[in-house]
């Protein structure tokens, strides 16, 4: 058993039993028609770990060019961690026999009509992580305690279909984090209470 997967999962655990009344959610902007999705939360077993992100080609229909964690809809007879395991295989190369996963985190409504849910994993360091050229421009692995760091998660504005829409932004190095994937981040922060727990 690993120190790392022991406490993420402790984490889990105590945060997920407890009812939270602030999570972010887009569900007053989702279509009628939703599909399932999933992403896998890959955290490296470090000593100080961290978590693997991917940013999206530049051309794709959806979400073009964003930071996004490896995931995808799900394929038919699959659950949320068949499909989070699939799609970052498929995505990175990332094999699921070196994925240890901890469990489901909130499901997260979009207004680009997905239903999706994050599945917590651990993976070992330093996998050699082939990016798919047809879904990923690039990856890079943010520090766990920046990212889930509030400290870090800044609110802003932005007008989309003519409306004035709250997001936050997670920097890191040069890489933006926002949208649905900063939302995931801070929604898991908010459960785990990470930093807060470690002090």
């Amino acid at each position: 058993m690993s120190e790392l997967f022991d406490r993420l999962a402790d984490h889990y655990e105590r945060g997920h039993a407890r009812e939270l009344d602030h999570q972010i959610s887009f569900a007053g902007n989702v279509p009628e028609a939703v599909t399932k999705a999933a992403v896998l939360i890959a955290i490296t077993n470090r000593a100080e770990p961290g978590v693997l992100l991917t940013h999206r080609r530049a051309d794709m229909r959806k979400h073009a060019g964003q930071v996004a964690f490896p995931g995808g809809k799900l394929d038919p007879g699959e659950d949320a961690v068949q499909a989070a395991l699939r799609e970052a295989h498929e995505e990175l190369g990332i094999d699921p026999a070196d994925v240890r996963v901890i469990g489901q985190s909130d499901s997260l409504l979009t207004g680009s009509g997905y239903d999706l849910t994050p599945v917590l994993a651990v993976v070992p360091p330093d996998l050699p992580l082939v990016p798919n050229p047809h879904e990923v421009s690039a990856w890079f692995e943010a520090p766990l305690a920046h990212v889930l760091d509030p400290a870090n998660h800044v609110a802003k504005e932005t007008h989309f279909g003519g409306v004035l829409r709250p997001y936050i932004e997670i920097m890191w190095d040069e890489h933006r984090i926002w949208g649905i994937t900063a939302a995931i981040i801070v929604n898991l922060s908010r459960r785990l209470e990470w930093l807060e727990r470690a002090r």
